[in-house]
């Protein structure tokens, strides 16, 4: 079949097709415009969601720590619980004849009583004296040493402390 098209026909497919074409065009061009900037936010969300994940670790991290170090409070703040309990119980129990105090003095004043010789000595190495250093006393007055740990017994008898080496005695002025 022959078909018969005029200039005026011929020239509005062609106008249709230009503008078809056109159309077409602007669709592309506003689709590429679209799919740049939804790689733009895929990119920016990938980065967010990056960084979201980074700072997740980071405070999983600080979290872990934070509980290991609430988990040894707990056990240090139970510790000292049991041992008040204790204290508490040998405070109303009151002293038992013949228990002992180690007192420490600096430069011949009482400084700290302590529990033991051993918790005395051990504890004067914040004062900078080597916890194995100590070796007895000589006749000199407690004044001239720096540091020194005497013990001390309790007397049920006097109700209080005694010393358990009473220093010796000195003669005052003219006594025989």
């Amino acid at each position: 079949m022959i078909r018969i098209v005029t200039r005026k026909r011929l020239a509005l497919l062609e106008a249709d097709t230009h503008a078809a074409f056109e159309r077409a065009r602007q669709a592309s061009e506003a689709a590429h415009k679209a799919s740049g900037r939804h790689a733009r936010e895929l990119s920016a969300a990938i980065d967010r969601a990056e960084r979201a994940e980074a700072a997740s670790e980071e405070v999983s991290v600080l979290l872990a720590g934070a509980v290991s170090e609430l988990a040894a409070q707990q056990e240090q703040l139970l510790l000292k619980g049991l041992e008040l309990r204790r204290l508490r119980a040998e405070l109303e129990r009151g002293p038992v004849d013949g228990e002992t105090l180690t007192v420490l003095f600096h430069f011949g004043e009482p400084h700290t009583v302590y529990r033991s010789r051993e918790d005395a000595h051990a504890d004067t190495t914040t004062h900078g004296v080597a916890a194995d250093g100590w070796v007895p006393c000589d006749e000199r007055a407690p004044s001239a040493f720096m540091w020194r740990c005497e013990a001390f017994v309790y007397d049920a008898a006097s109700n209080g402390f005694r010393r358990v080496f009473p220093p010796a005695a000195v003669p005052v002025r003219g006594a025989a």
